[in-house]
């Protein structure tokens, strides 16, 4: 059965409780051996080996200044290796944008576990696979895309057809993509309409994607992407989406050097991550 978005902050805390059961008392043992907060990407190894990513909040973080009284919403800096994963957790609503990213990043990381433990029984996952790639559009079809997903707009470029993008900062379209371009304050004319709705992850970290979800139409399909939704689904199911593409990271040590140094995806993929699709 499928269930509303009530609150903002649902989805990450279904799955932090999802991932709590899953692992049981073993959650308390895991700590997290490397943090690293990258230009685009935050990421996390933990003890057992396993990496996880989110999108670093860098235009959120009002906060990222040298003054000291703004240093109670950062991560305390050079403290963090060696500190259990349920402490970086419990910052997830206490904490400002970057504490949230790395609490997410250890998410994905503590979700991989649980893949690793329990081979998923009602959705499956498909590695080396982009769900943009992969999806089609009726000719009617009328797409609603929510973030600067460039892939996304670049094949909804190429159809022809009108679409929309919702994004909260349009300086990060192309001068082509701007006359699709809808204010987010203006996604309840839009997202109704979606025969097809695609939605950044980062939707998690600024408590955007319950609401959104809330806004659908029935029956229309639903893709969240990016490496911070890399995560256990079942929240993100009972709302509607259909499929998650993420990250599935298989050497932390590789990509928490490559995000050290200001790399992005396209320095990552096919790196010591690669692309999933989780789905129904």
């Amino acid at each position: 059965m499928m269930k509303p978005a009530s609150e903002a902050g649902d989805i990450l805390k279904e799955t932090m409780e999802a991932i709590q059961s899953s692992l049981g008392n073993e959650m308390e043992t895991i700590t997290v051996e490397k943090t690293v907060i990258g230009l685009f990407f935050t990421g996390v190894k933990l003890d057992t080996g396993e990496g996880g990513l989110c999108f670093t909040p860098v235009k959120s973080i009002p906060e990222a200044v040298c003054c000291p009284s703004s240093a109670q919403f950062m991560p305390a800096s050079g403290k963090l290796e060696g500190r259990k994963a349920t402490r970086f957790l419990n910052d997830m609503a206490s904490g400002g944008p970057l504490k949230k990213a790395v609490a997410i990043a250890v998410m994905n990381a503590l979700s991989s576990i649980c893949w690793k433990r329990q081979n998923p029984e009602t959705y499956r996952i498909r590695i080396g696979v982009d769900p943009i790639d992969e999806m089609v559009i009726p000719d009617d079809g009328f797409v609603v895309v929510v973030g600067a997903l460039v892939t996304a707009l670049k094949k909804l470029k190429q159809r022809g057809k009108p679409f929309a993008v919702l994004e909260l900062d349009p300086s990060t379209l192309k001068g082509d993509e701007l006359e699709y371009f809808v204010p987010f304050a203006e996604a309840y004319k839009v997202v109704p309409k979606a025969d097809i709705l695609v939605i950044t992850g980062t939707t998690l970290i600024n408590n955007t994607l319950e609401t959104l979800l809330e806004k659908k139409k029935p029956g229309a399909e639903v893709i969240v992407v990016g490496p911070t939704a890399s995560m256990l689904p079942e929240a993100f199911f009972r709302r509607g989406v259909r499929r998650i593409g993420g990250v599935m990271v298989n050497d932390a040590d590789r990509v928490l050097n490559v995000i050290s140094q200001a790399g992005s995806g396209y320095h990552f993929f096919g790196k010591g991550a690669e692309r999933v699709v989780i789905e129904i």
